[in-house]
């Protein structure tokens, strides 16, 4: 059984404990490799090899560390198929989402970073008459910390260790003990590449005491986190009063506002697609869906009609719409809100039921399920689900749709599907959220600034606003005889 071993100083390293966790892969319900539960010794470890490997990999040139980013995406791209279906095996994803999204992206996200450093910029401010000149000097922090999700493994893991390590900073970097696959070979390809001992190291573990340890240390200096709200509240907390740097992309509650005069047939099939892509496993995917009362009766009865053919079964099934749910765990929450969902007087329109999948019937299979509600107050609208559910309610005009949107706790995303310009600058200037989307979904251009407004975090991450997080802002200000 393969044992995930961790990353330290360019070598794979067995946990400092010699304990443990269970791999499962979730379409067949079977542990099938074993991780390394680390403890606080071994994010020591890994904090003193990127110690060590600091000065010199932070004055490495910007060429030679654009070079290096690039010859990552190569690897990653040499190894598409090889990372995803270690991705499809570990999160219980369909292979072909893995292998058409998440580890192109992981590799366009080395690539954008490495590009990207050799054009970031700083500013120079002449004082007129005072032959004086400032400009703004921008070094790389030190050693900081990354921890990512389980629901795009390699994807988010990248979207954090490239901006750090282009920047020039060393990383003790935590990929989510539910998913570690990735991260695992990913170490194997750093070392291929040549990337310098020490300037990425991965830890693996729990939460609760790998991420602590690294989140409490009193010398890593910034944390870069995807996660939920309460571990954001967390680690907040603890780092506070260590001044240490945050960014924090936390959970969503995504309103998809669909008006009349929208497209359609377009909306439809996107529709679909934010709904349950990823078995809903996606902060972004917009889970509570409200449309104009003109056109409610038809939505329901198209919407409800498409998702029933949605197939879900084996990830590597070319077929296959929906994959297993990440872990028994999860599968049982998400049933726990449904049934949460009905109490409160909601109606299942379609799905809620466990899917016994031929020849995978341990796996963590789940109906797409579509539930109409009447009160946007109701647990179901207001809490994150994380799973293949959605609602359903009506609006009247612009302004309900409007305060039902922004009444949630959560501010990550928003979608928006109408043809009248007008009411498209208004929403999205008003839409309490860090991304707008209007007749499109899940449209992402890595140049810009990326996260959410009230409990869905703080921080933007993507394009320069990354490096800008990932270095210190040193004023310097220089007088000269004229």
């Amino acid at each position: 059984m393969t044992k995930i071993k961790n990353y330290i100083d360019g070598e794979s390293k067995e946990p400092s404990s010699d304990e443990w966790l269970d791999n499962y892969n979730p379409s067949t319900g079977e542990v099938y490799s074993k991780i390394a539960k680390s403890t606080q010794e071994d994010v020591e470890n890994a904090y003193q090899a990127a110690k060590e490997a600091f000065p010199s990999w932070s004055n490495t040139t910007l060429e030679k560390r654009s070079k290096m980013l690039l010859r990552i995406a190569d690897l990653i791209e040499a190894n598409l198929d090889k990372l995803a279906e270690a991705e499809a095996k570990d999160n219980g994803k369909p292979f072909s989402l893995a292998r058409a999204v998440d580890i192109p992206r992981a590799s366009a996200n080395f690539r954008f970073f490495g590009n990207a450093i050799t054009q970031f910029a700083s500013e120079a401010h002449e004082s007129v008459g005072l032959n004086t000149m400032n400009f703004t000097m921008r070094s790389p922090i030190g050693v900081v910390g990354c921890i990512s999700p389980w629901n795009l493994p390699l994807y988010l893991f990248t979207w954090k260790v490239a901006p750090a390590i282009a920047a020039g900073n060393c990383v003790v970097a935590k990929p989510s003990e539910v998913t570690p696959m990735t991260a695992y070979l990913l170490g194997e390809i750093l070392t291929e590449a040549g990337l310098p001992k020490g300037v990425l190291n991965i830890v693996h573990g729990t939460g609760p005491e790998t991420g602590q340890a690294i989140v409490a240390h009193q010398h890593i200096k910034a944390i870069s986190f995807t996660g939920g709200t309460t571990t954001g509240e967390h680690i907040a907390r603890t780092a506070a009063p260590m001044f240490k740097k945050l960014s924090l992309e936390l959970g969503g509650k995504n309103p998809n506002l669909i008006f009349a005069d929208c497209n359609y047939e377009k909306m439809l099939a996107t529709t679909v697609k934010s709904s349950f892509a990823n078995q809903g496993q996606i902060c972004l995917c917009g889970s509570r869906i409200y449309v104009e009362e003109a056109i409610a009766s038809r939505f329901k009865k198209d919407f409800v009609e498409k998702v029933s053919k949605l197939k879900i079964g084996n990830p590597f099934d070319e077929d296959t719409n929906l994959g297993a749910l990440v872990s028994k765990e999860h599968l049982e929450k998400v049933e726990n809100y449904i049934e949460i969902a009905k109490n409160e007087g909601g109606t299942v329109l379609f799905g809620g039921k466990r899917v016994s999948v031929k020849n995978f019937e341990n796996g963590y299979y789940l109906q797409p399920t579509v539930i109409e509600v009447e009160d946007n107050n109701c647990r179901i609208q207001q809490e994150e689900v994380f799973g293949p559910v959605v609602t359903i309610m009506t609006f009247r005009d612009e302004a309900e749709a409007l305060q039902l949107a922004n009444n949630v706790k959560y501010g990550l995303s928003a979608t928006v599907w109408t043809n009248n310009l007008n009411r498209t600058m208004l929403l999205s200037k008003q839409l309490e959220a860090g991304i707008v989307w209007v007749n499109t979904w899940l449209n992402r251009d890595l140049r810009t600034p990326f996260g959410g407004m009230k409990d869905s975090g703080v921080g933007r991450e993507g394009g320069f606003e990354a490096l800008r997080f990932f270095t210190e802002p040193k004023n310097v200000c220089i007088t000269y005889e004229g």
